[in-house]
This record gives structure tokens, sequence and C-alpha cells, in this order.
């Protein structure tokens, strides 16, 4: 087995071997407690190559992934580069080997420059040993000039956008000239333009020889970007195919087992009366003027290009930044939400749209998450929490949306992200919510977990619930709204019910 050291080495010579695979993984097994991860998987990356990785949540995607970045070690198996046994204890090491990864959770340092994060560890110093910034802004400008990136080296990250903080962590792992670049949900918070821009930069990576493997679980971005990919379920390898082989649908039967005929389960309910009203709501500087009703039994979407306002509406909504004026009235009656407290009190419900960092409470366990929301008064009675009612409640919520886990005193933060949501939603449902918002509700979950959560919401509007559901995804909003709100910049440009609703006239209302 070679050292990393060595294998550094070894790789700055470019005296390697006439490998046929750039990177190769054969019979990996990794356990954790209760859970077996993966089970002799096998994977390999061809030299020039985009690889997408397709798998349901919890399929193994990332547990590999960690592997191959030094951030996991392997119980069995082993991993070879450019046909070389090495082996990666640390991500120091995978990065010494030629291999870095863009996780989906950015990891930049938001009171540093952008120039300063991608250097970190690794800044120019001056004769007197202190760090030359000029020339750490000088070699963060050349390298994206070389990215067509047009970004300011010398910005804190704590102000750019979301998609701004995504195209430098591309450029920090560009830095390391990689010969291995994997890339985890890597659009997830992109508009299209800017992936249009991404998938230039990956096709330029390509033709110089770097093997990328691409994690998505955009059907639409596989067929446009990836050379082939390779499908996992409940931790084991299914096979290789080529991008050019096979369909959409069946790719989809390879991720789950099993056919998804219907992505989109609407259904025709009955439309009650008006449960909640808004009119003329503000918040300074972000959104004016926003009135709509949403009735029992309805699926309001919103729909906006990135900027528009819609989290702002929801966030106002549910207390997290109170209005500037308007009124909300729940059931005909004037209300005055100044706190999720409030809101939770006048049975709203409210899934955020970053489930890392204002869903979930990472250190904390399964249940401990799902129960936060209940213990103000459900289960409290004289100050003592009724422990047992609410654990068999949230035990019974966790097998009805089939959240994978060993159980529910496992933390939250070692489960896959499409089960980190469904715990998420089952928090908000244990409060028997009258209205729920729902904010990007499948973002960065796979199809398997997206179809189970789009019956959840036909049958909650089946049962009465009003539903408002903001989503960047155009066939999720045409495919279950009842209706659909439009933003521009902070303002309502217009309404379309579910019969003449496009994808155009939503484009033509969200670009006014």
């Amino acid at each position: 087995m070679v050292s990393p050291t060595t294998m550094a080495a070894v790789r700055a010579s470019g005296a390697v071997p006439n490998a046929e695979y750039l990177l190769s993984v054969e019979g990996v097994r990794k356990e954790f407690p209760g859970v077996v991860a993966l089970d002799d998987v096998s994977f390999r990356l061809k030299r020039g190559t985009v690889h997408a990785l397709m798998g349901e949540n919890g399929a193994g995607k990332s547990t590999l992934m960690k592997i191959l970045a030094g951030i996991y070690t392997p119980d069995k198996g082993e991993v070879k580069f450019k046909g070389v046994d090495i082996q990666l204890k640390s991500p120091l090491d995978a990065l010494e080997n030629g291999i870095a990864m863009i996780h989906q959770e950015l990891n930049l340092m938001p009171f540093m420059t952008v120039a300063e994060n991608i250097w970190i560890r690794r800044e120019p110093l001056t004769r007197l040993g202190f760090v030359d910034h000029s020339e750490m802004n000088r070699k963060t400008a050349d390298l994206f000039k070389r990215l067509n990136i047009a970004l300011d080296p010398q910005s804190e990250v704590r102000d750019l956008s979301i998609a701004n903080r995504q195209m430098v962590e591309i450029a920090k792992a560009v830095s390391y000239e990689s010969d291995v670049l994997i890339m985890d949900e890597p659009t997830s918070a992109l508009t299209e333009r800017e992936v249009a821009h991404l998938f230039t930069i990956i096709r330029d990576l390509r033709s110089q020889g770097i093997g990328i493997v691409y994690i998505t679980h955009k059907m639409n971005e596989l067929f446009e970007i990836a050379d082939e990919f390779s499908v996992f379920r409940d931790g084991k390898y299914i096979g290789t195919h080529a991008s050019t082989d096979v369909t959409r649908d069946d790719i989809i039967k390879m991720m789950v087992g099993r056919e998804i005929t219907q992505m989109f389960p609407k259904e025709e309910v009955p439309i009650g009366e008006v449960v909640l009203s808004v009119k003329d709501l503000c918040l300074k500087d972000v959104f004016h003027d926003v009135s709509f009703d949403v009735r029992a039994g309805e699926i309001l979407g919103v729909a906006g290009l990135v900027g528009s306002g819609r989290s702002n509406v929801a966030e106002t909504l549910f207390g997290v930044t109170p209005a500037s004026s308007g009124s909300i009235s729940i059931n005909g009656k004037p209300v005055n939400i100044g706190s999720p407290t409030e809101a939770i009190r006048n049975r709203m419900a409210f899934l955020t749209e970053d489930r890392k960092d204002t869903g979930c409470l990472l250190i904390l366990d399964v249940l401990e998450n799902m129960q936060i929301a209940v213990l103000q008064d459900k289960f409290v009675n004289m100050g003592f929490v009724d422990q047992k009612g609410v654990s068999a409640k949230c035990e019974e919520m966790a097998r009805k949306l089939r959240v994978k886990t060993p159980n529910l005193q496992e933390r939250i933060e070692n489960l896959s992200g499409g089960n980190q949501q469904k715990a998420l939603i089952g928090r908000w449902l244990l409060t028997n919510p009258r209205i729920l918002i729902l904010d990007e509700p499948t973002r960065g979950i796979d199809v398997g977990a997206k179809a189970e959560i789009h019956r959840l919401v036909t049958e909650l509007a089946r049962d009465g619930v009003a539903v408002i559901m903001i989503s960047s995804e155009m066939p999720e909003v045409l495919g279950m709204s009842d209706r659909v709100m439009v933003m521009h910049e902070g303002r309502v440009t217009g309404f379309l019910d579910r019969a003449e609703a496009t994808q155009v006239k939503v484009m033509e209302l969200a670009a006014q």
C-alpha cells in the first residue's frame, strides 16, 4: 500500500502506472452503528469523463464520496488511484493525491475574503514570512479569469449570494490542480444561466483530462453533462451505463427498484373556505404589497426567480421576520404574528428551504428534532414533559413517513438529506397544522423521496390543509398546484389557475 506522501510524490513526478482507470474502488464496505452504508461496492472513473453517481437518499453515494475525500475510512476494500493502491486517512491526504470534493453544504469561512478562503493553508508568503495579500489576490484573479467567474477576490464571503459562494467552492477545488473533482449537487442553488456557466467550466476541465464525479438528482443535468453513470441502491452497486444507452425511466427504475408511475399525484379535492388571507403585506426593502388567499384543500404554488422574495414572504407569514405593514387573517379573523411561537399557536407550520442552517438541529438526535415543535403545550403538563407520549407519537410519525434511521436516537446529521427532510416534515405534522408552508420541500432529495413527499402533500390537501408550496422546480410547481402565484423583485406579478399555467406563462410573469 502506497502512503499518501509517496503517492503525492509519484503524482507530482508524473511517473504513474498506465492504468485504464484514473480512480477505482473495489469491494468497499462501510458500517455505522446499526447501518451498513456500503456493501461490497465498486466504482471506476475514467480520465477526461464526467461520471454521474445516482441513487436515492441513503443509497450510499455520499458515504463513498466521503471515503474518496478522506473523511471516512472504509472497513474493507481498496481504493486505487491511477492503478496504485492508496489509503486516504484525511481530507488533506485526498487533496495531496489529487482528489478534491465540492460538498453540497458549503464550507467557506464567512468572515474571510474570497481569496483567503481559496488559498487557506496555502497562502503565498513575503520574504519575512507574512501573508502576501497582493500575490494572493492576483492568483485568485487569474483563477477567476480562467474560469470566467466575475467576483472580486477581496469581497467577504458573507456578502456573497449562495450561488456565488458555490462558484468560490468550485474555484477553490480547481486551484488544487486536482486530477479528480467530486461535485455533490453543485447546481442546487444556481439559476439556469449559472448552471450553463458551470457546465462550460466542467466541459473545459474534462477536456484537460480531469475526471469528474457528478452527484445529482436532476435527470436533465445527467443527460446534458454526463458521459456515463453508476447507480447505487441501499448501499449496493447496481450498475454502470453510458448516458446515451438508457432513458430517464430506466434510471429511475434502477434507483428505486420499482417504477414510479406518478411523480405528481395531484388529486382534485373539494376546495373549501378561505383559511389564510394576506392583504398588502410589506417587509421594508424586501417585498411590497403582497396579497393573496389560500383555501382549505388548496395547494398554492409560489414561483419566481432567485431574489423574487418568495422565501421572505414565507418567513414573514411565520413570524421569523415580522411584517412592516399589511394584514394577515386566519379563518376571517385578523391575527398578529410576531414570532414563530404565535404562528404555531395559530396552527401554522413552516418547512424552511435550508434544512442544514435553519431546519435541522444537527447535533441532536432524530427524536429531539421531531418533538421540538410540540413541546410548547401538547405534551407538557405543569412544566413536565410526557416523554413517553411524545416519543410514541414521533415513532408513529417516523414510520408513516418511512424515515430511514436505525432508531430515533440517531443523530440527525447522520441521516441522508431526504430522510432529514422527512423528519422535519414529521416535526410539523405533529402540530396538526391547518396552514402548511413548504419552501423548496424536495430540494436535494432523490426521485423516490420526492414522490413520497408529493403524495403526502396531496393527502394533506385532501384532509383540508391549506398548503403554500414554494419551489424553484417548474415541473413541481405546475404538477402539484391548484393555482400558481408568481413573484418578481418583491412583488406579485400574477396568478395562474392550474388549467392555464404553463412554463412559458410562469416565466413571462417571473421576468417582468
